[in-house]
């Protein structure tokens, strides 16, 4: 099973469903999480631009190839809401994501439930704890339960 793991950059939640999948049938791809590599990626390779604005353009759509291709391709797209930041590419994803008809699930914390209703509306799961992307997961390819 291919999984896209999409959103917050800044805790280590990533890390936490990979390893709790150990053992399953599953490969995970991810947007560069290296936040300066992911902003200046476009001007890095393209050239530099004077107006911020067109700096962050590059960038945002040199990453969309990475990000369109691996949505695409995925099986599940997990798509995590953090405490920090306004996540507006982490929505993006999502609402991409259900366009294409993938099977979404969306991962945040109880204090965004209203704010999020409309995207976890769209998800076939809602999760709270990275522990609970792992467990769903593994219902889906191996027909267990927790504990």
């Amino acid at each position: 099973m291919k999984v896209y793991l999409s959103g917050e950059i800044h805790t280590d939640w990533r890390e936490q469903i990979t390893e709790g999948a150990k053992g399953l049938d599953v490969t995970f791809t991810a947007p560069v999480t290296d936040h300066a590599a992911s902003d200046d990626c476009g001007v890095a390779i393209l050239g530099a631009e004077d107006d911020k604005f067109w700096h962050d353009r590059k960038g945002a759509q040199i990453n969309a190839i990475r990000t369109r291709k691996a949505i695409a391709e995925a099986d599940v797209v997990v798509v995590r809401f953090g405490d920090q930041y306004k996540q507006w590419n982490a929505a993006f994803d999502a609402g991409y994501a259900a366009a294409l008809g993938k099977s979404l699930i969306i991962l945040h914390g109880p204090d965004h439930a209203h704010a999020l209703k409309e995207v976890d509306a769209a998800a076939l799961a809602v999760a709270f704890e990275p522990a609970q992307v792992v467990e769903i997961l593994r219902y889906v390819l191996a027909g267990t339960l927790p504990g």
